[in-house]
């Protein structure tokens, strides 16, 4: 196994194992099966887990699997702050003392705000004493890291980077979302800050691999080096030296072994010139599957209004290339689940975006479409509600 260095010269395996699907059985998570995976997983030198209060199952699972096989020493434990739940000082510790319990531990290696949107939300937690407490659990040794998860715009997550002194940080990021999201240019401004990055959602939850287009497979296949289209995302992960770790949701021992082998065999800058033209063509195909030709580029923004133009024609896109409840859902965390709201009902048709378009997209008229298929009448007010709920 492979590893890359964080702040404090702690060494992560480049891949890091993802808690939040192992195998269910009638609503409960195959203990077991889990811990044969987790175990082979340790013997193949992976030494991040990453878990959540949120997850179900999850932080117990790993208790217990840490426990009987006495491996704690030997791995690292990312968990996660359920922030939103918290409207006062004293709930920080209970959440944070119930996954401890849940963990059968007295520290957590890596802890994150999960899912922190945007400024006001950090600036709501440090009003609650958030930086005096970490503070304390550090002294303490409860917390040896901190950091935070993100699903959002680049800006709102580089202003998140300058907040606070962070020790890490997580993103959603891989090819298709190389503009979106945090995106290259938010991965590279934490590089240059010395803040190593965690990768979730690599293969965007599988469908980088089962919903990609005939002729994105074929290419791939016809590459002299044979590799599957889960191993070409990984690799093009692992080729860029600001990514320290990249998470994977396994939940067999088949795709721990594939993974495993594909990270052995892909250091920063393993990717050649006609790897990235691949990886380019493939994703060409990918948008003469989509409804808008928009490249991710960002020239449109940033919108007088707060609307993120991009975030709106990726979730547009993707409507029709995967499930349509997970891409709305994430449509209103990336945009909606947040004080400072970016999606497209904000947007005043002003028409400033469409000047500055290299691709000369409507913008105007194809955000109306978007908001349609995204955001019929139902969905609105569930988005109404859970925000007054999430930010009251």
């Amino acid at each position: 196994m492979q590893y890359r260095t964080m702040r404090d010269g702690t060494k992560v395996s480049v891949l890091g194992y993802g808690c939040m699907r192992f195998t269910s059985v009638n609503g409960k998570i195959d203990l077991p099966k889990a811990e044969r995976e987790v175990m082979k997983a340790i013997r193949y030198g992976i030494n991040y887990f990453d878990t959540a209060y949120i997850y179900p199952g999850s932080e117990d699972a790993l208790g217990r699997i840490f426990e009987r096989n006495h491996c704690r020493e030997k791995i690292h434990i990312a968990d996660k702050l359920p922030y939103y739940l918290i409207h006062s000082a004293p709930a920080i510790d209970k959440y944070f003392n119930e996954t401890l319990s849940r963990l059968r531990t007295d520290y957590v290696d890596f802890y994150l705000m999960h899912m922190l949107s945007d400024i006001k939300s950090w600036e709501r937690m440090q009003s609650l004493g958030i930086t005096e407490w970490i503070d304390r659990k550090r002294k303490e040794g409860a917390i040896r890291q901190i950091g935070f998860s993100f699903h959002g715009d680049t800006d709102t997550f580089i202003r998140l980077l300058d907040a606070y002194d962070w020790d890490f940080c997580q993103i959603q990021y891989n090819y298709l979302d190389e503009h979106t999201q945090a995106g290259r240019r938010g991965l590279q401004y934490a590089a240059k800050k010395g803040i190593p990055v965690i990768i979730m959602e690599p293969l965007r939850g599988g469908r980088l691999i089962t919903q990609l287009p005939a002729e994105a497979k074929q290419l791939m296949k016809q590459f002299d080096a044979k590799r599957s289209p889960a191993e070409w995302g990984l690799r093009w992960l692992w080729d860029q030296p600001e990514v320290t770790c990249v998470l994977s949701g396994m939940n067999s021992l088949e795709m721990l072994r594939d993974n495993v082998r594909a990270a052995n065999h892909a250091p920063a800058g393993c990717m050649s010139d006609a790897e990235h033209e691949i990886i380019r063509k493939v994703k060409g195909y990918i948008r003469k599957a989509q409804k808008v030709g928009c490249t991710g580029c960002r020239y449109c923004m940033p919108c007088p209004q707060g609307v993120d133009i991009p975030a709106a024609f990726n979730s547009y896109n993707r409507l029709f290339l995967e499930r349509k409840t997970s891409v709305i859902r994430e449509y209103f965390q990336v945009t909606s689940f947040k004080k400072e709201r970016s999606d497209m009902t904000r947007c005043i048709q002003c028409g400033k975006c469409e000047r500055h378009c290299p691709q000369h997209i409507q913008i105007r008229a194809e955000l109306k479409n978007a908001e349609k298929a995204l955001m019929p009448a139902p969905v609105k007010l569930i988005m109404k509600v859970v925000n007054y709920i999430a930010n009251r």
